[in-house]
């Protein structure tokens, strides 16, 4: 790799030229270029479409779409998109699902879908005398955006509530107006930070016209939603009697198999570091079909672990209680999804997603985020306590280890036959193909 030197201008080059540059920095542009060319769409109309998603782009970086099939929530069979590169995720979601097929399927239900923005801003004012004049201020934010809010009221959503916040225990003079809103199917982030920036301007002329307040200067900091969603909430469960398990594993009865898993679960409850690798597989689920769907799987994240750690510590976001002889597996946590608008609506495979899934609302969607993230969980969870996650994990990656090595097809199909008996590893995979290229 060369040296690189400071590109003026780069954003304003042609899409050619920025490949030129880029290429530029390899001892082989020319190949480079060629590689870059490859990941394009041969359809210039979806390259187009792609390319203007963002902001110098030169290529497509590709992900596998994957289907976990025979999902069963609250009665109903679906087929699940999943893109994501990891091995196994998909393969350990769909034997869960087939597992919990059997034994009722995955249950859902919304608690709530309240999304939360704020207007941050210092004033050195009396706060009372704006608390006295909230209320009319309050009534003058929710008129003032009337015309931003017209079509989302209209499929019954909008402002919420408006709350005047004071945090100036924190910061000196520091405020918030906090807004929660109803965005409906749509995600909303648009919505709301237009509403929000609307706020600010109406806070600032509000106290610089009200002759009672003495200070007139307010400064708005910054007007944006927070991903962080706590009252936009989704649980998902299941739960069969103990004795389901007997067979789950053969050197396991059904009471060992679940005091295992108990322990498992108490142990993500209350050690972050088991906790964060707990929590990650749930999100190999979720994330996978955020973005099958076109959604921002980055928000949902950081909302998962803001909320896992909303007590002071980070912990895990699912629950096992067992009563009565009844195995009950929980996940509870804020998920933020669109089904309209944004990407949902322009990526082809993310209107495929949506259709494949019978076209759901954001409240659909949420449910199956969240059922395919415990359908991972309990995936990951069953192996760890029982076999091992490196057997099964390592056999579905294994084809990408022969990959590493650029082993054929012939010598793929003889590994795979070879490792029917034998622990899966890089080393022995390596040493598997130079005994066979021998």
């Amino acid at each position: 790799m060369k040296e690189k030197n400071i590109i003026p201008g780069f954003s304003k080059l042609t899409k050619a030229e920025k490949i030129e540059q880029v290429a530029q920095f390899f001892e082989n542009p020319q190949q480079v270029s060629q590689s870059l060319a490859s990941y394009w769409y041969s359809n210039p109309e979806h390259q187009k479409l792609f390319d203007e998603f963002s902001e110098n782009t030169i290529s497509n970086f590709h992900f596998p779409y994957g289907i976990a099939p025979n999902v069963m929530i609250n009665g109903k069979n679906f087929m699940i998109p999943m893109v994501i590169e990891e091995s196994s995720v998909v393969a350990a979601a769909s034997n869960s699902a087939k597992f919990w097929s059997t034994r009722g399927g995955f249950h859902t239900r919304i608690l709530s879908t309240t999304k939360i923005g704020q207007v941050h801003f210092i004033w050195k004012g009396n706060i009372q005398q704006l608390k006295a004049h909230f209320p009319e201020l309050k009534q003058k934010l929710i008129e003032g955006t009337s015309s931003i809010t017209k079509n989302m009221r209209e499929r019954g959503g909008g402002i919420l509530d408006i709350q005047l916040v004071d945090l100036s225990h924190e910061i000196p003079d520091y405020y918030q107006l906090k807004a929660s809103f109803d965005t409906r199917d749509s995600m909303g982030a648009n919505f709301i930070n237009s509403c929000l920036e609307e706020f600010a301007d109406i806070l600032k002329d509000f106290v610089a016209q009200k002759i009672e307040i003495v200070e007139k200067e307010v400064k708005i900091i910054m007007a944006i939603l927070s991903n962080y969603t706590p009252e936009c909430l989704v649980e998902a469960w299941v739960e069969c009697p103990i004795e389901e398990f007997s067979a789950i594993d053969p050197d396991m009865t059904a009471e060992e198999f679940v005091w295992k898993f108990e322990k498992a679960v108490q142990i993500a409850t209350v050690d972050p570091h088991r906790a964060t690798t707990h929590n990650k597989g749930i999100f190999n689920g979720i994330d996978s079909v955020v973005l099958a769907s076109g959604n921002d799987f980055r928000a949902v994240e950081a909302c998962g672990h803001t909320f896992a750690a909303r007590d002071g510590q980070y912990r895990s976001l699912t629950k096992l209680n067992l009563e009565n002889g009844i195995f009950r597996y929980s996940l509870l946590l804020p998920i933020s999804l669109g089904t309209v608008g944004g990407l949902t609506s322009l990526h082809p495979l993310a209107k495929l997603t949506l259709e494949l899934l019978s076209d759901p609302s954001a409240e659909d969607l949420m449910q199956i985020s969240a059922v395919i993230g415990l359908a991972n969980n309990f995936g990951a969870l069953r192996s760890l306590t029982t076999k091992g996650i490196q057997k099964g994990h390592m056999k579905m990656h294994l084809l990408n280890i022969l990959n590493t090595f650029g082993a054929t097809d012939k010598e793929k199909e003889a590994a795979i036959n070879y490792f029917k008996t034998v622990k899966v590893s890089f080393n022995a995979a390596e040493d598997f193909l130079k005994t066979l290229r021998k």
